[in-house]
């Protein structure tokens, strides 16, 4: 009886096992999800910042309409560089949930699939690596700019 129970046990112990291997990168989505609504919020900023400088743009002298639309085009660069960065950590997310996929039917199929998880997971790395660069390019161009207003 004691090996019937082992015999019924082991499947449970694989997919207990491959739950645990696949779901630890679920952490890793969290705090991609977490930096995903710092660009957001990020790029909300630049469009309402972007929309009074418009409208300031409109009535303003020519001297300050110069100013405008200088202060213009350095947010359209941020804006730029934030959409990359949140396009990129997009892409993240998808490369880090399809090695999530692999190795869940990596485990409960007995396969190694590591061929596969490894350049997926180096890709995903790599995605948030740019995008973090990006991001901290995007603040230095917002610090350099307050830096100008006083």
């Amino acid at each position: 009886m004691h090996a019937v129970l082992a015999v019924t046990a082991a499947p449970v112990e694989g997919l207990a096992r491959a739950i645990q291997l696949s779901v630890a990168p679920v952490f890793l989505l969290a705090g991609i999800g977490g930096l995903l609504v710092v660009l957001t919020n990020r790029l909300a900023r630049i469009v309402d910042r972007s929309r009074r400088l418009q409208e300031q743009l409109a009535e303003a002298a020519i001297s300050q309409a110069r100013l405008a639309r200088q202060e213009l085009q350095l947010q359209k660069r941020r804006m730029g560089l934030v959409l990359k960065a949140i396009e990129l950590c997009t892409v993240t997310v998808l490369l880090v949930a399809l090695v999530v996929v692999v190795v869940f039917m990596s485990a409960v199929a007995a396969i190694d699939l590591a061929l596969v998880v490894v350049p997926l997971f180096t890709a995903a790395m790599l995605c948030l690596m740019v995008a973090v660069l990006l991001f901290m390019r995007e603040v230095q161009l917002a610090a350099a700019q307050l830096r100008r207003r006083f």
